[in-house]
């Protein structure tokens, strides 16, 4: 099961001001528990927990401190993630 959801990230950024980014999160349920990740910015920025809530605040803390390390570079402004969506689709093994 994967699940979406925005949330809002604000405040002093290095090298900007005040800069107040919605980012887009997807929340994996896989059978050892939750894993969550941003989309639309640079590097790779995952979050883990024992159940969605938990995930999904562990990956707003790892996108918060990414952003914080790297300011406006952290984001990858030429390709903003208009929407997700999720598709499920067969494919033939070998």
């Amino acid at each position: 099961m994967i699940k979406y959801y925005e949330v809002i990230l604000g405040g002093p950024l290095p090298a900007a001001s005040n800069i107040v980014k919605t980012l887009k999160f997807i929340v994996e349920k896989h059978r050892d528990g939750y894993v969550a990740y941003p989309l639309g910015l640079r590097g790779a920025v995952v979050g883990e927990g024992e159940n969605y809530e938990a995930a999904l605040a562990d990956a707003k803390s790892a996108a918060a401190f990414h952003i914080e390390s790297f300011g406006k570079d952290a984001f990858d402004d030429q390709d903003d993630v208009m929407e997700a969506f999720v598709a499920e689709v067969p494919l033939a093994a070998g």
